[in-house]
């Protein structure tokens, strides 16, 4: 039986995430990642068992951190999360898979609506917020990043009224950047720790 009830995932192969170029740690050009992801007959929805333990397949991942007032939300992933590979762990990703719900393969419209459906899914928040398609992220050290590859959104809130949807998402709270690479940053899974390190490089 499957561990994740049939679900259908957005995936791309690994080769063409190699020819725009294969990294590890951040890029800050995400559009040519998406635009190359996007292309006619590229992207495909791939049984999420599957795609799980085949590392000749990267899942896309919309990943978007919050900030306020220089502040930046995170949560701590509970064991009624589904990737039991990042319980307890530190996260400042809101987000996830995309799926056949969202719409077709190769469409950016497909990606911005998968992206708003899982923050709809995780969080609730108040007043406006503004965003930018800040970076990648990958890290194929490790069984979850090597199947992995994160599309990271920077959303700028006007209010930090934010809850948790999901009771997987506990300790949800904004702190400040220097806690998060400090006394947080053991903590962190693999990704935050990443963008973290990523968001310090733009303070120098």
């Amino acid at each position: 039986m499957s561990r994740y009830n049939g679900e259908q995932v957005l995936v791309v192969p690994r080769g063409v995430y190699e020819a725009v170029g294969a990294f590890h740690g951040v890029r800050k050009n995400p559009q040519d990642y998406l635009e190359a992801f996007l292309k006619p007959g590229v992207a495909r929805y791939m049984d999420r068992d599957m795609a799980e333990s085949d590392p000749h397949f990267k899942q896309i991942i919309a990943y978007a951190i919050f900030r306020h007032q220089g502040r930046i939300l995170a949560y701590a992933r509970t064991p009624k999360g589904g990737e039991a590979r990042l319980h307890n762990k530190m996260s400042l990703g809101i987000g996830g898979h995309i799926n056949p719900i969202d719409g077709l393969t190769d469409s950016i419209d497909t990606y911005l609506v998968g992206m708003e459906r899982e923050i709809r899914e995780e969080i609730r928040f108040s007043g406006t917020a503004t965003q930018q398609l800040y970076a990648v992220i990958n890290d194929d050290t490790n069984d979850v990043g090597s199947v992995h590859l994160g599309i990271v959104h920077l959303f700028e809130l006007d209010h930090e009224d934010v809850a948790p949807n999901e009771k997987a998402l506990s300790e949800l709270a904004f702190h400040s950047l220097e806690e998060l690479a400090g006394p947080l940053y053991g903590r962190l899974e693999t990704w935050s720790a990443i963008c973290v390190d990523a968001l310090q490089a733009d303070h120098v």
